[in-house]
């Protein structure tokens, strides 16, 4: 994830980008999207690129993804009726975690994607029943490994 100091993350650095559209719901009485509403765009995001790639449901798995770390540095406002696109990127594939650096990018009128937030997920693979952590589905880490980028 940029910090305030590095150049802004643009789409293309991203392995997958997965699309998101705001909702009217999302905006808030300011006339943007809430803050909650960002990392709701993370985890559909995650959640649909996994189920997608693997074409299984993640929720039928023997173990679950929750995710035990979040975080969200919001660049620009975002608004209904914006069509997003989330970049995801795999920053640490674990046994039993994977860590995803996102980015919210906004379509904007000329084609272009603007980005409006970066965060991160820390998704910890966990039994259903104990909810101690186990190994992530071989089908999982499959997956993620596609979207490992690689430090310059």
């Amino acid at each position: 994830m940029a910090t305030r100091d590095e150049p802004e993350p643009r789409a293309e650095a991203f392995p997958a980008l997965w699309p998101v559209p705001t909702r009217w719901a999302d905006n808030d009485d300011y006339g943007h999207v809430n803050g909650a509403g960002y990392y709701a765009y993370f985890d559909t995001a995650v959640s649909g690129w996994l189920m997608a790639s693997t074409g299984l449901d993640i929720r039928e798995l023997p173990s679950i993804g929750i995710v035990a770390e979040a975080s969200c540095r919001f660049v620009r406002e975002l608004s209904f009726p914006d069509q997003l696109h989330v970049g995801l990127s795999v920053d640490h594939l674990g046994t039993s975690s994977v860590v995803f650096t996102l980015a919210v990018f906004r379509e904007d009128p000329d084609d272009l994607l603007v980005l409006a937030a970066t965060g991160r997920f820390v998704y910890v693979f966990v039994d259903p029943e104990t909810r101690r952590p186990v190994p992530m589905p071989p089908e999982i880490r499959s997956a993620a490994s596609l979207l490992v980028v690689a430090e310059d």
